[in-house]
């Protein structure tokens, strides 16, 4: 891989680092967040998707260093060079929370695949690893998923930009359920 490729990757996963670090510490704030009747479900799903983000935090920090780069995961790092805004909900029904979840993991998975695509002709280990990723995270979607989606396939967020608007047509739609 020549210098310019290795630079090029070490700020591809800068990026995938702050992102992770980033879901991670929101699953956690839902964890402690979550309220309502199914506040036991969503708060024991969300720490095994902690420790799997956490995981893969340490994974893409060590391929930087293997990069020869230096892999930065302070919190002030991680706001001044993040490109989205932090998680927007506080305390919260689990459905409302499902719903903001899915537009995050929607957000990170996006940027997965971009960096997937940027890696396939310079790096094919890092791809391999970010793949790797996107075969949990995809997972973690579905498990959000599954608990604001109709067996039709609908989901009740429907098309949606923000966390909080896909909050609260997740929670409107779990009212109009009989």
């Amino acid at each position: 891989m020549s210098t310019s490729d290795g630079g090029d990757v070490i700020r591809l996963l800068r990026m995938r680092l702050h992102a992770l670090n980033d879901l991670a510490l929101t699953l956690k704030h839902v964890h402690w967040n979550v309220i309502g009747p199914h506040f036991i479900a969503v708060h024991e799903m969300l720490d095994p998707q902690v420790e799997a983000v956490r995981e893969m935090i340490d994974n893409t920090a060590e391929r930087i260093s293997t990069l020869g780069g230096s892999p930065w995961g302070t919190p002030g790092v991680l706001v001044s060079e993040r490109t989205w805004e932090d998680y927007s909900l506080g305390r919260a029904e689990a459905i409302e929370h499902l719903g903001a979840l899915d537009v995050v993991y929607t957000g990170v998975i996006e940027d997965h695949r971009k960096a997937v695509e940027a890696t396939d002709t310079s790096d094919l280990v890092t791809q391999d690893l970010l793949i790797e990723h996107l075969r949990q995270l995809e997972l973690f979607q579905w498990f959000v998923r599954a608990h604001i989606e109709s067996s039709g396939g609908k989901l009740s967020t429907g098309p949606h930009d923000t966390e909080e608007a896909a909050a609260g047509k997740a929670a409107q739609g779990a009212r109009d359920k009989p």
